[in-house]
């Protein structure tokens, strides 16, 4: 039997990450298509740099955090199922 890492209740606890993650990709697509202050390849390469890299940690931040929350709530599942016993 194959268990998913991230169940439903997991990805609800998670979305509080999705939102600032959807943001972040908004305005790296909306910065690559236009370019409001026109183009500095330092300025512009250190945006993306800030903003992509923002949106790369808070990626492994939401994996790790879903990891932790389905841990946590099997080992809640497996006391509970123990206690009724």
């Amino acid at each position: 039997m194959t268990e998913k890492v991230f169940d439903r209740e997991t990805l609800l606890d998670l979305t509080v990450n999705f939102i600032p993650l959807g943001i972040l990709i908004f305005f790296i697509g909306a910065f690559a298509l236009v370019a409001p202050w026109g183009v500095d390849p330092l300025i512009t390469s250190l945006q993306f740099t800030i903003v992509g890299g923002t949106a790369i940690l808070l990626i492994i931040l939401t994996y790790y955090a879903g990891k932790a929350i389905s841990t946590a709530e099997q080992e809640m599942e497996a006391d509970h199922g123990h206690d009724a016993e």
